[in-house]
């Protein structure tokens, strides 16, 4: 079975969560698999160890599960994307729409060196607005999208059309 197979025999459908009309995919019976867990770690590891990669960031919260992994394997510093309100120091912030609402995320100002090359990683791509909004954020300290990593994309939503200016380096796991 390859990583693909893996992970769509482990997602599980929530339908009307968050809201009714929405199927979720779940991914917390991945995490619940520690073989599963370090197949998709392994499976990361073998697609960015030669990448020229200089930070992964990871999209709050659910970005953190592998993306801060991926980095400690790779020897890499790891960058928090986090909502409006939860980081301590001086920060950056994005507005931005999601699939249904509005948020803010912020980063701190000192995490992403003028031209640093940094992939930004997250559970799951769907219309593209959050994975969007890092990589404004990454453009505005000064880095560059190396590329984008998620375990999930739900192609029917067509998000990577909203982050390929960025990159075309846009890898999904399992598609939908």
């Amino acid at each position: 079975m390859n990583i693909e197979e893996k992970l769509k025999a482990s997602i599980r459908d929530v339908k009307d969560f968050p809201k009714e009309g929405i199927v979720f995919k779940d991914i917390t019976p991945i995490m619940m698999n520690p073989q599963l867990s370090n197949d998709v770690l392994d499976h990361l590891v073998e697609l960015y160890k030669n990448q020229n990669i200089d930070v992964i960031a990871g999209i709050e919260s659910r970005g953190f599960l592998f993306g801060y992994p991926l980095a400690m394997r790779l020897g890499l510093p790891f960058v928090l994307i986090r909502k409006k309100g939860k980081l301590p120091y001086n920060k950056i912030s994005h507005d931005y729409d999601l699939e249904y609402g509005s948020a803010t995320i912020e980063m701190h100002t000192d995490a992403v060196e003028n031209k640093q090359r940094v992939l930004i990683h997250d559970d799951l791509l769907a219309t593209g607005g959050s994975a969007e909004a890092a990589a404004l954020l990454i453009e505005k300290s000064g880095g560059e999208v190396a590329g984008f990593n998620f375990l999930v994309s739900l192609d029917f939503l067509n998000g990577e059309e909203k982050i390929k200016r960025f990159s075309d380096k846009i890898t999904n796991l399992a598609r939908y």
